[in-house]
C-alpha cells in the first residue's frame, strides 16, 4: 500500500508546549478502487492528542466529501504501535478533552457512512484498542502485537462510552471481564478466538477480506451510517451525552466518598466499641 501515490497527506499540528519536528502525519492512498487506507503517525506510539484525533477527523471528513463512497482503513505508519492510547496524565486535567476531542472521533468512527476497518499492526492498548473498536471490522498482523485494556494497572476507570462499545460488540462477557479486571494481553490468534478482531493478516488480506466481503459494494448505499446510528445505539447516546455523563461521574464520586466516610466512621465505632487497635492501612 505504501508504494501507491499518496491523494492527500495531513501533517499532526503541534501541541501547545512542543515543536512541528516529528509530530506526526495521516497519508490517505488508495491501493484498489474505492479502498481508502489512511496511515497515521504521532511518534512514539500514536497517542490520541487533541491534536491527532482533530487530524484524523478532518482525514475522515475529506474522503466522505471530496472521494467516491468506498471502504476506509486505518493503521500506524509506526510498526510496533497501532495506538498506545490516551496520555492519561494530561488528559486527568484537561475536563474537556472527551467532549471536545476524544467523543467526537469515536463517534465519528462508529457512525461513518463507509465500511471502516483497523488494519492493527502492532499494539493496540487502552484507548488505542477502543478506537480499534469503533470501526467496523479489525484486522491484525499475527506475528506481533498485543490487544489489552490496561486501565487497572494504571487506576484509570472506564467511561460509559469504553465499556458500552465492547458490551456490544464482543460476543462474550466473559471476555469483557478478562479484558478489564485482568488486564489480559491477547495476541491476534486468541483475539480472533474470542471474537475481538475479525482476521488476520496485513495489507494483502485487509485487501482481500474486503473483497470478499463486498464491503465497496455495501459502502455505496446511502443508509450505511444511519443503520449503524441504530445498530449500536447505546454507544452512541453514551458519546453524545458527555455532559450529562461528566456531571453523573461527579455525583457518583461524591457518593463514593460519602459511603466511603460512612463506613469509616462505622469501622472506627466498631474499634472502639471492641477495644481492638486501630488496623494499619
Amino acid at each position: 500500500m505504501s508504494s501507491v501515490q499518496p491523494l492527500f497527506v495531513l501533517q499532526v499540528p503541534p501541541s501547545s508546549g512542543t515543536t512541528a519536528s516529528g509530530n506526526g502525519s495521516f497519508v490517505c492512498v488508495e491501493p484498489a478502487p474505492q479502498v481508502y487506507v489512511l496511515s497515521f503517525s504521532s511518534p512514539p506510539d500514536n497517542r490520541l492528542t487533541p491534536a491527532f484525533n482533530a487530524t484524523f477527523l478532518l482525514a475522515l471528513d475529506i474522503i466522505e466529501i471530496r472521494f467516491s463512497k468506498g471502504v476506509v482503513v486505518s493503521t500506524s505508519s509506526i510498526t510496533k504501535f497501532y495506538s498506545n492510547g490516551l496520555d492519561y496524565e494530561k488528559v486527568v486535567k484537561d475536563p474537556t478533552f472527551f467532549r471536545n476531542s476524544l467523543y467526537p472521533l469515536w463517534w465519528r468512527l462508529l457512525t461513518y457512512p463507509m465500511p471502516t476497518i483497523a488494519l492493527i499492526n502492532g499494539h493496540a492498548f487502552a484507548g488505542g484498542l477502543m478506537t480499534a473498536m469503533m470501526h467496523d471490522y479489525r484486522i491484525m498482523n499475527p506475528h506481533k502485537g498485543f490487544l489489552c485494556l490496561n486501565e487497572l494497572d494504571f487506576g484509570a476507570p472506564l467511561t460509559s462510552p469504553m465499556a458500552s462499545i465492547f458490551r456490544v460488540k464482543l460476543p462474550a462477557m466473559s471476555t469483557l471481564r478478562h479484558m478489564v479486571l485482568e488486564s489480559r494481553r491477547y495476541p491476534a490468534l486468541e483475539a480472533l478466538k474470542e471474537g475481538i478482531i475479525d482476521g488476520i493478516g496485513g495489507p494483502e488480506e485487509t485487501l482481500a477480506f474486503i473483497e470478499e466481503m463486498k464491503l465497496v459494494q455495501k459502502g455505496q448505499s446511502k443508509s450505511y451510517g444511519r443503520i449503524k446510528e441504530e445498530l449500536y445505539r447505546e454507544v452512541v447516546k453514551d458519546l453524545e451525552v458527555s455532559d450529562g455523563m461528566a456531571k453523573m461521574e461527579a455525583a457518583k464520586d461524591l457518593e463514593r466518598s460519602r459511603r466511603q466516610l460512612d463506613a469509616r466512621q462505622r469501622v472506627g465505632k466498631w474499634e472502639k466499641d471492641t477495644g481492638r487497635e486501630r488496623s494499619k492501612i
